[in-house]
């Protein structure tokens, strides 16, 4: 008995083993380094620095620095202005194209659901230069029919820089999150639709009263997937930035980090406002999930 139990633990620590590894160094290490280094900073010595340079403690310096810098606290704003719209925007969309394909009455159902996911295949600094094609005036189409038809569009300018990346990532990233919910769709039993039809449940009604309620679970995981997504936004306004003027270094908090960390060489403050960024998204994802919790349809 006791040598069955043994070889069941090792068996167990086998499989688990390689994943905890795994876990432990890309994962738990940086996280930890991460912290370390927004705790530390670099004291040099002598009238000019060249007696040479020492890591020291720092405590809260470097997170008081960050907070007290108006162009890093401007950019978490921006961020959550830019979330509030996009969140919900990108769901919405993703479960309404789930819902058109499970439709009894939809053709082509694999050929859209390919269409769909297309676009999340493409990296997103790619799908930042296509649209950055289709933003610049004087390249693009849009621009163009929009000036013959008396319209011009400044998709580039500083009042719609922020809702044209919202463009860019709804584009790349709904069918991703369709794609989740139609899982979730298919794992129904088909016999609760067609008791509902039996009992006069028009599609509207499947819709809100079975369908929905049972897929909540997809919906809650993509908005959280979505909800951190949005707020470690980086690759597209940093594409796009040498488009337009409208993009600062500092336009979203990941943009502000890398500046100080590869143009400023501030290390310890790009640590530090990464893991202010990490704390934002936790409270607003567990934020989220706690609300959700007590609001789930029925």
């Amino acid at each position: 008995m006791k040598s069955t139990k043994t070889r069941r633990r090792l068996a167990v620590l086998g499989l688990l083993g390689p994943f905890c590894a795994l876990f432990l160094f890309t994962v738990v290490v940086p996280i930890g380094y991460a912290v370390f280094d927004s705790l530390t900073k670099i004291q040099r010595s002598g009238a000019f620095g060249e007696g040479g340079a020492d890591t020291v403690f720092a405590g809260g310096a470097n997170y008081a620095s960050a907070l007290q810098d108006p162009e890093f606290m401007s950019s978490i704003g921006r961020v959550l202005l830019f979330a509030s719209v996009q969140v919900p925007l990108m769901i919405a969309l993703a479960t309404t194209l789930a819902l058109l394909l499970d439709a009894a009455s939809a053709r082509w159902v694999r050929f859209f659901r390919s269409a769909y996911f297309l676009p999340y295949g493409v990296p997103g600094v790619i799908a930042s230069i296509l649209w950055g094609f289709l933003y610049t005036p004087g390249l693009s189409p849009l621009t163009g029919f929009g000036s013959a038809a008396g319209l011009h569009f400044d998709f580039l300018g500083a009042g719609t820089i922020l809702w044209s990346i919202a463009n860019i990532v709804t584009w790349q990233y709904a069918g991703y999150n369709m794609l989740v919910v139609v899982a979730q769709l298919k794992s129904i039993d088909a016999d609760l639709f067609e008791a509902a039809q039996i009992d006069g449940a028009n599609a509207w009604q499947v819709i809100t009263r079975i369908k929905i309620p049972l897929i909540w679970p997809a919906i809650i995981l993509t908005t959280v997937f979505t909800i951190i997504g949005t707020l470690q936004l980086f690759a597209e306004p940093l594409v796009l930035k040498a488009l337009t003027g409208s993009i600062t270094a500092d336009f979203t908090p990941n943009m502000s980090a890398f500046t100080q960390a590869f143009t400023n060489n501030n290390n310890n403050q790009a640590a530090a406002e990464s893991v202010l960024l990490a704390a934002v998204a936790c409270v607003f994802s567990f934020g989220f999930l706690k609300l959700v919790s007590r609001r789930r349809p029925s």
